[in-house]
């Protein structure tokens, strides 16, 4: 029975990192052995990265909900609140793009809140 060798996969798997470490600075792009580490290191960053990108959006919609509604003469606090009561089911992200895009519909709004 003849021997199998392990070259071809082994050259594949090698192919794989490397090309993923492509761009990378130094050594840690054209070596294998230090490659495999930095894809590694990357992969924990891009992992991360996903769960703060999320956190980083939520608090930009805040931020922008709370600047469009200073000027209207309400706090964030208490106008998510008076949202809470009058039954307003809009979430974060609609609101801080209503507040940019449509104004005059995001004071109604914050008028209705007021009323609350």
């Amino acid at each position: 029975m003849a021997r199998i060798k392990g070259a071809m996969m082994t050259r594949k798997r090698r192919k794989k990192t490397l090309k993923l470490a492509k761009g990378y600075y130094g050594s840690k792009s054209k070596h294998f052995k230090m490659a495999k580490q930095q894809v590694m290191k990357s992969g924990n960053y891009a992992f991360s990265g996903r769960k703060l990108k999320k956190r980083q959006y939520r608090s930009l919609w805040i931020t922008r909900i709370n600047n469009a509604v200073r000027p209207l003469g309400m706090s964030y606090s208490a106008f998510m609140n008076g949202l809470k009561k009058q039954g307003v089911t809009l979430n974060r992200k609609m609101l801080s793009e209503m507040a940019i895009h449509d104004p005059q519909s995001f004071a109604a709004l914050v008028e209705k809140v007021k009323t609350a």
